[in-house]
């Protein structure tokens, strides 16, 4: 185990506080401006009972980071409720449920390369790509003359994720998207 601050907190990292295991779910930086320096507001799941827990942990505070064995993984396919990966190294298929994978699975389309962390031979996360190219299914119509503003417009992406994307985007372009926080970044 090693010691990061609290500000490399990422969705997805496994941290120990009070002495359990935690998978990050959310995390933000949140800074009140002059009134008590920063802190990352940290969503985050016990891995051996499950249940949830928030915490503001100061941006300069250690923490213990756990590590463990990350598998380079494929995702091939759903089915039902099951996520089917397949690891790269040996050809060997575990299946992951969608309570499991929480809000990741909407970032997986099949052929998607991504690390499944493992503490004593067991799936205990997933590591996404820091961001994800989705195919936008529905969205409202182009309007006319719309450039690079800053309003923006609703849109469901392949993976049913809804995001907010600007008004020049349309129905059938890929786009970027960010893993750590389901934002949209550029066309593709």
């Amino acid at each position: 185990m090693a010691k990061i601050l609290a500000i490399e907190i990422r969705v997805g990292s496994l941290i120990e506080l009070n002495k359990r295991i935690w998978r990050v779910l959310k995390c933000y930086h949140v800074h009140v401006g002059g009134r008590g320096g920063a802190f990352m507001q940290v969503e985050m799941k016990d891995i051996e009972s499950g249940t949830k827990n928030n915490q503001r942990i100061r941006t300069d505070e250690k923490i213990e980071r756990i590590f463990v064995d990350a598998r380079n993984m494929t995702f091939l396919y759903q089915e039902g409720d099951d996520y089917i990966f397949m690891d790269r190294d040996n050809y060997e298929q575990i299946n992951l449920s969608q309570d499991f994978l929480d809000s990741q699975y909407q970032y997986l389309t099949p052929n998607i390369d991504l690390q499944v962390n493992f503490y004593n031979d067991r799936p205990i996360g997933v590591q996404l790509p820091p961001n994800v190219t989705l195919t936008i299914t529905d969205t409202e119509p182009n309007l006319k003359g719309a450039t690079a503003t800053s309003s923006y417009k609703p849109a469901t992406l392949e993976t049913g994720l809804s995001v907010m994307v600007p008004a020049f985007v349309v129905q059938g372009e890929k786009i970027k998207v960010n893993t750590d926080n389901g934002e949209y970044i550029e066309r593709v």
